[in-house]
């Protein structure tokens, strides 16, 4: 997966930090992550996502949303829900989910 910063409007808006642990077994990962991506990428509210993982297996993904209503929908979307269910029972041994309402943002642009 490329790495790049998530393109989030002026705030507010919602972010979504999902905590992980991934087990050994990875079946099936990359291309449910890449299914999710995808489909979160198409719902109605979504903003960006921001991901990183460290050799140990443990990663933070931040998914941005403009509400807590596009956020609700994604929990409940039918695929999504399914991806949690594997996860729980295949892929991580500990996750933790937070949500947070941005209320500013900075940013600095690149060296020239």
């Amino acid at each position: 997966m490329e790495t790049a910063f998530a393109a989030t409007p002026k705030p507010p808006y919602y972010a979504v930090i999902f905590s992980s642990q991934r087990s050994a077994d990875d079946d099936g990962y990359d291309a449910m992550a890449a299914r999710m991506l995808e489909l979160a990428a198409g719902r109605d509210g979504f903003l960006g996502v921001e991901s990183a993982r460290a050799a140990s297996g443990f990663g933070i993904t931040v998914s941005y949303w403009r509400d807590e209503a596009a956020i609700l929908a994604w929990k409940r979307d039918t695929e999504h829900r399914m991806a949690q269910l594997r996860g729980r029972q295949d892929w991580y041994t500990h996750y933790e989910v937070r949500i947070a309402r941005v209320e500013r943002a900075y940013t600095r642009p690149t060296s020239e």
